[in-house]
C-alpha cells in the first residue's frame, strides 16, 4: 500500500458502532489523515481494494463476521500482491476492540495485527498509536539499497524481502522490523526495553509479553529453513547467534 510523497496517509476505520466510527473519523481527519469507513466485514474487504489504505483500524466484533477473519484475508491478499510486486509497502493493521483478555491480544498479534487498542480508549492514544505503527511499517528509504546478511539469512531492504537458505520468508511488518533491528545489531544482545523503544517506538502502552510473542513468531518462521538463529539471554535480552553457531 503505497503513499506518494507529500500526501496524507489513508486510514480505513472498520467499526459497526456509528458513534465510535464518527469519533475516529473526525479525530483522524483533524490530525491530517484521509479517512474512509466501513461497518461490516464485506465492506471492509471492498474498501481496502478500492481505497488502498496505509492502515486499517479494525474492530473485532462485526455484524457479518469478525476482525480476525478480515485480518487473515488481508494478510493473504497482501502476501500474494507483494509476491507479484516486491516493492509494495505493507498494510498496517491495528485492532480496536472491547476484548481485552490477554489471550485476545495474543490472538490478534498472532494473526498479523501490528497493534491492539482496547475500548474505551482516548483519542490521543489512537492518534499516537497510528503514527507509531505507520513509522515502523513503512520502508526506511534512507537504506533502500542495503542488503543485510547473517549466515544464510538475507534481508533486502529495497524489496522489503527476507530469505533464509534461499527460501522466501513471509513476515508481517512488525516481524520484519524486529528482525531488521536484530540484523543491524548482529553479535549483540538487545534488551527487551531497547526493542520496545526502537521497534515499537513506545514503551509503556504495549503488553509486557509482546516482545516474547514476536520473537516466538520469528523463530517459528526462520527455523523452518535451518538451525535456530535467535538467542535468548535470560534476564538480558535477545540477539542473533554467531554464524558459526547458527
Amino acid at each position: 500500500m503505497e503513499t506518494a510523497v507529500g500526501t496524507a496517509p489513508t486510514v480505513l476505520v472498520v467499526e459497526d458502532e456509528p458513534g465510535i466510527a464518527d469519533i475516529l473519523r473526525i479525530t483522524l481527519s483533524y490530525n491530517g489523515f484521509t479517512v474512509h469507513c466501513a461497518a461490516t466485514r464485506r465492506e471492509a474487504l471492498a474498501a481496502v481494494r478500492q481505497h488502498r489504505p496505509d492502515l486499517v483500524l479494525l474492530d473485532v466484533m462485526l455484524p457479518d463476521g469478525n476482525g480476525w477473519e478480515v485480518c487473515r484475508a488481508l494478510r493473504a491478499e497482501h502476501a500474494a500482491e507483494r509476491a507479484a510486486e516486491p516493492g509494495t509497502d505493507d498494510l498496517a493493521i491495528i485492532f480496536v476492540t472491547a476484548r481485552d483478555a490477554p489471550r485476545d491480544v495474543v490472538a490478534g498479534l498472532a494473526l498479523g495485527g501490528d497493534d491492539y487498542i482496547t475500548k474505551p480508549f482516548g483519542v490521543d492514544e489512537v492518534v499516537a498509536r497510528v503514527h507509531a505503527v505507520l513509522r515502523r511499517t513503512r520502508r526506511d528509504t534512507g537504506v533502500a539499497d542495503r542488503v543485510l546478511r547473517h549466515g544464510d539469512l538475507e534481508m533486502d531492504e529495497a524489496t522489503y524481502s527476507v530469505r533464509r537458505a534461499g527460501q522466501p520468508v513471509e513476515l508481517t511488518p512488525t516481524e520484519y522490523n524486529l528482525l531488521r533491528h536484530l540484523l543491524r545489531h548482529a553479535g549483540r544482545i538487545i534488551s527487551k526495553e531497547q526493542l520496545l523503544q526502537h521497534v515499537w517506538q513506545y514503551e509503556t502502552v504495549v503488553p509486557s509479553t509482546v516482545v516474547e510473542t514476536y520473537i516466538s513468531y520469528l523463530r517459528r518462521k526462520l527455523d523452518r529453513f535451518g538451525p535456530p538463529l535467535i538467542e535468548t539471554r535470560r534476564g538480558v535480552g535477545y540477539g542473533l547467534r554467531a554464524v558459526e553457531q547458527a
